[in-house]
């Protein structure tokens, strides 16, 4: 009988988290958290915890914005989400009288940048950014990717009137480009290199050009957080041990997380191998804020959007929390940040073989005679891997320029950096193809 008293009385505690499985960034606190039930397996059990009874779901979206109405309707207690829904995120709730999120961490980042791009069909004739003006672009409006492409335009020197902007969702657009029906498509991880991967696209401009960090992160409502703060820090430990194990075997990962999501774990690797487009890590640098208020700056200029208080929103209380009950040193990874300019500059290239895993190779001519000899063989090659000589950014090596010169092969994300190169050093740019070309010449 006193079992069946104290089970009457247990509080069952709803627990709804929105996030994106179509977004990289987002699966150390989303798609990986839920599928390994890591949250679950940091969930108090003590105090008056003792007796709860904890109703997890979740729910996908394809961006953002529908994440924060969700939240605001009280459907949803946390939000995972980019750098400029996030800034929407907290300005809405904040325009309210009474309803406040909190930004208690991140999942991952790029600090340059890389993660948005913008990409043009396969066989566009359009190279730069420049090329642009009086074209019709889509993108995500409200995306962290509308923030690049705003920002870029602006740095160009292309107003928004001298463009026509239609409001596309990721997979509209990727459609769109797939078919020729508009000139380019804005778009956040992984859509850029998905279309790459795909055959259907090709990236003119890389969100690294903008010079602002690209990050994501989690937000939570604040009547959440005050009523069950310990479940606010659980959730921050299971983001830490999905990065952690993405980690221990980004090969092992981005296998699961294909069939978790769909995108093709060729595509996954480029973000979440070492030397991948993003740093896991669930601290709140200095630098993330400052990316933050300029973002909000972009924002006000382009669209009406409320003040947001960043003291108020931001808060590294669970953070620090989840670290010292993991052990963790939180300052330590705080002050750590990797450029991917330095950090991947000795990297080497790499070859996924369908049956034979993944090799790494030196040279650039390493790598291509390598590739040369397998298909001598008929090997099926899954994806090949090199990176921009300016930005530090892998790349698919079948969509990189290459550029000759009488030391070897360089290659490049952007073809006007490397035609500018080839200039200087009196080389010749080529494809992946032409390049192998030369072997036998």
């Amino acid at each position: 009988m006193a079992v069946c008293a104290v089970n009457a009385h247990a509080e069952k505690i709803r627990i709804a988290v929105g996030h994106q499985s179509m977004c990289t960034d987002t699966y150390t606190a989303g798609i990986v958290v839920k599928e390994l039930k890591l949250l679950e397996k940091y969930l108090p059990t003590s105090g008056k915890y003792e007796t709860a009874e904890y109703d997890v779901s979740w729910s996908d979206y394809s961006s953002g914005g529908p994440i924060t109405n969700q939240m605001m309707a009280n459907k949803l207690n946390f939000g995972v989400m980019g750098d400029y829904p996030l800034i929407v995120n907290g300005a809405k709730f904040q325009a309210t009288d009474s309803l406040r999120t909190k930004y208690v961490a991140g999942t991952g980042y790029n600090l340059k940048g890389s993660g948005n791009a913008i990409v043009v069909p396969v066989d566009s004739d359009i190279y730069s950014i420049e090329e642009l003006r009086g074209k019709s672009v889509s993108v995500p409006v409200g995306s962290a990717a509308w923030g690049m492409l705003l920002k870029g335009m602006r740095d160009t020197g292309i107003k928004t009137s001298e463009y026509n902007l239609k409001n596309q969702s990721p997979a509209v657009g990727a459609a769109n480009i797939a078919a020729n029906k508009i000139d380019a498509h804005g778009d956040f991880c992984p859509w850029s290199e998905l279309m790459e991967f795909r055959g259907t696209g090709r990236k003119i401009y890389d969100g690294s050009e903008t010079g602002v960090p690209y990050l994501h992160g989690v937000v939570v409502r604040e009547d959440f957080a005050d009523q069950y703060p310990e479940i606010v820090t659980a959730f921050i430990k299971a983001v830490y041990e999905a990065g952690e194990w993405i980690r221990e075997d980004p090969v092992r990962a981005v296998d699961l997380m294909e069939k978790w999501t769909g995108v093709e774990k060729e595509v996954l690797y480029i973000y979440f191998s070492q030397g991948g487009h993003l740093t896991l890590d669930p601290t709140i640098k200095p630098q993330w804020v400052d990316a933050l208020k300029f973002n909000h700056g972009v924002l006000v200029q382009e669209k009406s959007i409320p003040v947001l208080d960043f003291d108020e929103w931001i808060t590294e209380d669970y953070l620090k929390a989840a670290y010292s009950d993991l052990g963790k040193d939180y300052q330590m990874e705080k002050d750590s940040v990797v450029d991917p300019a330095i950090e991947n500059s000795k990297l080497p290239m790499e070859i996924w073989h369908s049956r034979e895993g993944i090799s790494s190779y030196a040279s650039i001519d390493e790598f291509l005679i390598a590739i040369d000899q397998f298909r001598k063989t008929g090997a099926k090659l899954n994806a090949t891997y090199v990176y921009d000589i300016e930005t530090g950014l892998k790349l698919f090596g079948k969509t990189a320029f290459f550029v000759k010169t009488d030391s070897g092969f360089t290659t490049f994300l952007r073809k006007p950096d490397a035609d500018k190169f080839a200039l200087e050093k009196s080389g010749t740019v080529m494809d992946i193809e032409s390049a192998l070309a030369t072997l036998s010449s």
